[in-house]
């Protein structure tokens, strides 16, 4: 008998291998060739500390370079069939699916933009009696409260005009903000308009008082249709809405929006129990209303669905600009890491967008031996919690009991001396816990999928101002290295887990990228101290190791421009994604290292500052000119002026020196590297002496760069003539 056609293929992108295998062996050879130049070189003579500074560079930059190789070996792309996947299941054979959306702070993430996701997630194709959609409001705020009842009211009209009319784009204020329109049949012009007033209507309602945003009691409201409830004679059937404010208490901790995720994993196991979990920022609208028909093609595949534990979808933005000069659609990450660890076991957990197996949380305790009162260990006292385990029933009816039971499982003692967070759920420890949960999932022996289709799943807000974009790489950072630091560190857990040696070096390098801090920081300053002082740190152009030097930087910039062209960007991709990732290692990954030795120390408590979702008119345009908007925190720009000031300095007065000495071909090297500097970060200086506008480099942050810049050069003129 032949075999039905396959709901999804997974191929191989063998060009991508073959040209990735071939740089990696050659270029491999460059290296090797260096570090033997710098070794023998040492025998010779005493290496001095600039020297030995470089040369540690070199290697730091050369062992990361050997495990983000990991990404590459391997491609994979993946296409889903939903067409097959429907003809051979019927709405009621489709699995639930729970829909869990995370909130924080109502000035940063606008309650009426968490109601365009919250609609847009109702609305999804997908038969409604198997959508639940919960909010966690871990702000406490009565403004997000209301705006969700009003959203429950509107979605009693956009969910049937959605479906009546196949509606394409189901986010309310995209939908009502589009110019292009078509005719969707007798009636719509006229529904879509009563819509549109219903919309205004709701979405222009009074603010109601505010909760005390960091001590207040849990609240728990569902809103479903009663009616439907009671006897299923509703036309349409409607997805329910499930609002969660957790307790919350100065004297214990929250554990940030892992805690808020775990909140709403047990609330909805007293729900709806759905099998499987749609978690999405507050700003990630459902774009492609048919993600969830695309997840399950491979969570309900037989030859995959036993290990499989979620399905990652990129995070893409809908107000990303031509320039992306912040690099926000973090394409290396999602156009080649990702997909390249798809040929492997699969991605990594990415925070939003991401289809989770519900068993996959609970990782090992539920067994059918487990008894009981072994399960409530894990679990915490809720005897009705550890009941839903053993069962998948979907709650129609919610009850006043079950109501209280749900903010007993929301308050701030419930997780007490239980397993939460540690072996069950999303896990703590880190304030990266997407990063931290799927990487114990893929050491447990669970696979991952990374699913980029054609159309966008999910469009988020990417971040608008440099001062945005840097903090929130430097959180990142930051819990990459709370994992690093622990007795769960990539390089030393995962020996002893069940993930092949790629996939291990995969996230070994995640977890070592804030390392790239000391070669930026080393190779920005060192050098141009030297050829200030006429001291060469590189082989002359005459002598032949300085085509080693000169293999490695051209081929290198020659891979990075071959990956940007091939995944469909212009060449301006590849200089702007140079410029963004050395102020990332210059700043991002600096404070990011900062902070977690901080805390390592016990000297710092973890702290997370959502990322600012709110921009004003003044901010876009900047953003949309291609212009960076250096109103930023004196922490994060007075060292990047600097790096730039003292760059400029030493290029202009060691090759004034240069050309006196006759030296050039001694010192070319670094003359070369301090121009590439210059080059890459123009912007800054843009910014700093021929801008006027507001978005310019800050008077008093250029002095004092030039004052920090100074006692540098006199400080490390020191230690280089001694």
């Amino acid at each position: 008998m032949e075999a039905p056609p396959p709901y999804n293929l997974c191929n191989p992108n063998k060009k991508s291998a073959i040209i990735n295998r071939s740089y990696a062996l050659l270029h491999s050879i460059a290296i090797t060739s260096l570090i033997f130049y710098r070794l023998s070189s040492f025998f010779h003579s005493t290496p001095s500390l600039p020297l030995l500074l470089a040369f540690t560079s070199e290697l730091i930059l050369s062992v990361l370079w050997l495990l983000s190789q990991a990404f590459l070996w391997r491609p994979f792309t993946c296409q889903t069939f939903p067409e097959r996947l429907l003809q051979d299941k019927n709405d009621d054979e489709l699995p639930a699916i729970d829909v869990f959306i995370c909130t924080a702070d109502p000035e940063k993430e606008p309650p009426l933009e968490v109601m365009n996701t919250v609609l847009s997630a109702m609305a999804m194709d997908y038969p409604a009696e198997k959508l639940s959609v919960y909010v966690s409001d871990d702000g406490g705020c009565g403004l997000t409260l209301y705006a969700m009842k009003e959203a429950w009211e509107f979605s009693r009209y956009w969910v049937p005009f959605c479906t009546r009319f196949g509606i394409k784009t189901r986010c309310p204020k995209l939908y009502f903000s589009r110019f292009d329109d078509e005719f969707l049949g007798q009636g719509y012009e006229a529904e879509k308009e009563k819509i549109k007033q219903v919309q205004e209507a709701e979405s222009n309602g009074k603010m109601l008082e505010e909760f005390n945003t960091k001590n207040h009691p849990a609240h728990v409201e569902v809103m479903q249709d009663e009616s439907h409830n009671a006897n299923g004679t509703n036309q349409v059937k409607m997805p329910r809405l499930v609002y969660v404010s957790r307790e919350k208490n100065p004297s214990y901790h929250h554990h940030f929006k892992a805690g808020a995720l775990n909140v709403l994993f047990r609330v909805s196991n007293m729900i709806s129990n759905s099998p499987y979990i749609l978690v999405l920022d507050c700003d990630m609208r459902c774009n492609d209303p048919t993600s969830a028909k695309q997840a399950m093609c491979f969570h309900i595949d037989p030859k995959i669905n036993s290990n499989l534990a979620f399905v990652q979808f990129p995070q893409k933005f809908h107000n990303l600009s031509k320039m992306d000069i912040y690099d926000g659609q973090l394409r290396s990450t999602f156009l080649v890491k990702w997909p390249g660890m798809d040929g492997l076991q699969g991605p990594m957990l990415s925070g939003s967008g991401f289809y989770m197996k519900r068993k996959a949380l609970y990782r090992d305790i539920v067994q059918e031996d487990t008894d009981f009162t072994q399960l409530k260990q894990y679990l915490g006292p809720s005897n009705e919690l550890v009941k839903s385990l053993k069962s998948a029933k979907y709650n129609t009816d919610v009850t006043s009991r079950l109501l209280e039971e749900t903010r007993f499982l929301a308050s701030c003692k419930y997780e007490e001396g239980t397993q939460w967070g540690k072996q069950v759920g999303f896990l703590y420890m880190s304030l990266l816990e997407d990063y931290f949960t799927g990487f114990n999932l893929h050491c447990e022996g669970w696979k991952s999928i990374f699913y980029n289709p054609s159309s966008p799943a999910f469009l988020g807000t990417a971040t608008t101002k440099l001062n945005d974009t840097l903090l929130q790489g430097s959180r990142w950072n930051c819990g990459a290295l709370q994992v690093t630091f622990s007795r769960f560190s990539p390089l030393i857990y995962g020996l002893k887990s069940r993930m092949s040696l790629l996939q291990r070096m995969c996230y070994v390098y995640l977890s070592l990228q804030p390392f790239y801090f000391f070669p930026i920081w080393c190779l920005a300053t060192i050098p141009q101290l030297c050829l200030l002082h006429g001291i060469p740190l590189y082989p002359k152009v005459s002598n032949s190791w300085f085509m080693v030097f000169s293999y490695i930087f051209i081929m290198s910039q020659l891979k990075h421009l071959e990956e940007v062209l091939s995944t469909g960007d212009p060449i301006r991709t590849w200089w702007n994604e140079q410029r963004i990732w050395m102020m990332k290692a210059s700043i991002s990954y600096t404070i990011g290292m900062l902070n977690a030795v901080l805390k390592l120390l016990g000297l710092k408590e973890a702290n997370f500052v959502p990322t600012n979702k709110v921009a004003d008119d003044e901010q876009i345009t900047f953003y949309q000119n291609g212009l960076f908007n250096f109103q930023a925190s004196t922490v994060v720009l007075t060292p990047l002026i600097t790096l730039v000031t003292l760059n400029m300095i030493c290029l202009a007065a060691g090759a004034t020196r240069t050309i006196v000495d006759g030296s050039f071909n001694a010192m070319f090297g670094q003359i070369f590297l301090s121009f590439y500097v210059l080059m890459v970060q123009y912007p800054l200086i843009d910014g700093m002496i021929f801008r006027k506008d507001k978005g310019r480099v800050p008077t008093s942050v250029t002095l004092l760069s030039l004052a920090i810049s100074a006692s540098f050069l006199c400080f490390g003129s020191l230690i280089i003539k001694s």
